[in-house]
């Protein structure tokens, strides 16, 4: 075959690429914040959305995250050893597995606040760019729906 046909299998052509190392890029950037908090990036996403809430239900969670019971089942038992969480089972339907945060859980929402600014400045986009991103972002997340 001619090497134009494999134009295509370049790195440089393929749009997953740049977004799978700028994932990972702004990821390390919020390493030494959560260090500070003794919390991976999805901890910190999964408490993002307890403070939120405060009360979830695995399933929900799993779908604002965009993980599956697999990826969450463990990321929440260290969660509630470190006692930032307290799971425990419906009592309307037992299938349904329910996320509390504890009050030291809510407590490092007030340690966290400032993380996103200091994300934002790592990122070097403007806000007009920000938001350009954010919208592309989750009509390429929304398009599988």
């Amino acid at each position: 075959m001619e090497e134009n046909n494999y134009e295509a299998l370049k790195l440089e052509n393929q749009l997953c690429f740049p977004l799978y190392a700028c994932s990972r890029e702004v990821i390390k950037c919020y390493k030494p914040y959560l260090d500070r908090l003794d919390l991976t990036y999805t901890q910190y996403i999964a408490m993002m959305v307890l403070w939120e809430r405060r009360q979830v239900n695995v399933k929900e969670l799993g779908e604002c995250l965009y993980l599956d019971s697999g990826t969450l089942t463990p990321l929440l038992k260290k969660m509630e050893q470190k006692g930032y969480v307290s799971r425990a089972r419906s009592d309307k339907d037992e299938r349904n597995l329910i996320v509390t945060i504890t009050d030291e859980g809510m407590a490092l929402r007030d340690k966290s606040v400032s993380i996103p600014e200091a994300i934002n400045s790592c990122v070097n986009l403007s806000p007009e760019e920000s938001s350009t991103l954010y919208g592309l972002l989750y009509k390429i997340l929304h398009a599988k729906e």
